[in-house]
């Protein structure tokens, strides 16, 4: 057996008792009636219990109808709320001064209970129309946005493929870049920012030539500048963006190997201009890459690699990124575990 729909709250907000129980003997039928007799109870019962819509009478002691709507449309948690003004005030500038404040509409009295019941309807219904829509336009936006990052990932596992047969190399890298980000202090949707960014870290490796990149000896001079050239490569195929999401990816991309001390490369910086984001992910990088296989060498132990990173701190890496990273070394290796390149 279903049980009935919860009818909808209608708050009425009057300092005038009269005016209180007519709205009240109009709507009690069909709705659940809440009362306020000023502003600021308005507000506190909006912010406690729910209201689906609001009939707000103008001239009000201390604080008027006019600046309570403005207050409730000046805070997330209220401001979805229609607001319908029923007042005497009639004037043409009030009714534009009370849809300028946010008001859905304007009903003037004497109050006539028909027009009343119809408006009230009405804009709950077009307010429950605009909820729908809006989860809709939400999860439409949800799924296009997976898809344009499972994209970017893809993109960022081809690129590595060719030196990686599975790829794995950048899953790892988006993992510990997120972990040590979220050991630093930051929020968890800079954490989420990096770990999709980073997926992009190594994308210009695609233009560098096979004999180079998989080259099992030492690399001469002038292969260690077409090697190098990958940072301004990846940033140059990723481009420059107003997304914020390839912006961060751009950057990582650019300098994910300039050096704590300013020795590395493509831009030689230094310190703390060295965007946060490189720094994080010059350290992730690293560690993937000392406990990988590579063409050049066999992976290094987790305890081997540790100590390097330790060892290249205040040279290679920020001491600060470093002490974070010494921190997650649990979760990182639990990384590695899930996504060996055996796979």
């Amino acid at each position: 057996m279903q049980t009935a729909p919860t009818p909808a709250s209608v708050l009425i907000v009057d300092d005038m008792p009269q005016n209180i129980s007519l709205l009240n003997a109009a709507l009690k039928d069909e709705y659940r009636v809440k009362v306020a007799t000023d502003g600021l109870q308005c507000i506190d019962i909006c912010l406690s219990m729910p209201v689906d819509i609001i009939l707000l009478d103008v001239m009000m002691p201390e604080m008027d109808g006019f600046e309570t709507c403005r207050r409730l449309k000046n805070n997330p948690l209220t401001r979805t709320i229609p607001v319908i003004f029923v007042t005497s005030r009639g004037e043409i500038k009030d009714e534009s001064m009370g849809f300028a404040c946010g008001a859905v509409d304007y009903i003037t009295k004497p109050i006539r209970v028909p027009i009343v019941r119809a408006r009230v309807k009405t804009h709950l219904a077009l307010h429950d129309q605009n909820r729908a829509l809006e989860h809709l336009v939400q999860e439409r936006t949800g799924e296009l946005n997976e898809s344009s990052l499972e994209i970017l990932h893809r993109l960022g596992s081809a690129g590595e493929f060719r030196d990686n047969e599975t790829g794995h190399h950048v899953v790892r890298v988006c993992h510990y870049s997120r972990i040590i980000a979220q050991a630093c202090g930051l929020p968890d949707s800079e954490a989420e920012l990096l770990y999709n960014a980073a997926a992009l870290h190594d994308i210009g490796k695609i233009g560098i030539p096979d004999s180079i990149l998989f080259k099992p000896g030492n690399l001469d001079v002038d292969e260690w500048k077409v090697v190098r050239s990958h940072c301004e490569i990846g940033f140059k195929i990723i481009g420059l963006n107003r997304n914020r999401l390839l912006k961060t990816a751009a950057t990582v991309a650019l300098t994910h190997h300039e050096r704590w001390d300013g020795s590395g490369y493509p831009l030689g910086l230094k310190m703390n201009t060295i965007p946060l984001f490189g720094r994080i992910v010059a350290v992730a990088d690293v560690f993937d890459a000392l406990t990988s296989d590579r063409p050049y060498k066999a992976a290094w132990s987790v305890n081997a690699s540790i100590e390097e990173v330790v060892r290249w701190s205040e040279r290679q890496f920020d001491p600060q990124i470093v002490e974070a990273f010494l921190s997650v070394i649990p979760e990182l290796i639990a990384v590695q575990q899930q996504f060996p390149d055996s796979d």
